[in-house]
């Protein structure tokens, strides 16, 4: 999957060269630098390291944004758009609840001292798909309901 990964935004980047957008060159390089990095360091997962990247740009941006640079925040959310693009689609919070519930069910969780068995298990079941702060949340909210 790797090769599939780079090869993508390899071709992406001789495209985006070709229609001139250098902002989006620079984006895809760097993120092509950095899977190409982890691969060689025989590193995990590709969707790991863009979703890495894609916080990276977002927290820049959120920076940026307070400090009133729009400018820089604005090219920021353009480079997390950019890798956004070869990320999965993210769980609805329907799917989500449902794998919530049954993670709970299947891991026999009672309380909150349970959280990390039950987000284990539903990013194990997610694929990839889910937010890890979007999944604690719910966990907590559920495992919070269930408690009392």
């Amino acid at each position: 999957m790797w090769v599939q990964v780079a090869e993508r935004i390899r071709a992406d980047v001789t495209a985006a060269m070709k229609a001139g957008d250098r902002d989006r060159v620079t984006a895809l390089r760097l993120v092509l630098s950095e899977l190409q990095k982890e691969a060689k360091e025989g590193g995990g997962d590709e969707l790991a390291v863009l979703r890495r990247e894609r916080k990276r740009r977002r927290e820049s941006e959120a920076a940026y944004r307070e400090a009133g640079r729009e400018d820089l925040a604005a090219g920021e959310a353009s480079e997390a758009d950019a890798i956004e693009a070869y990320l999965p689609a993210e769980l609805s919070d329907s799917e989500l609840d449902g794998l919530v519930a049954t993670a709970i069910a299947e891991t026999g969780a009672t309380s909150q001292r349970d959280m990390g068995r039950v987000i284990k298990h539903v990013m194990a079941a997610a694929g990839g798909r889910a937010d890890g702060r979007k999944v604690s949340t719910k966990v907590k909210e559920v495992l919070g309901t269930t408690a009392t």
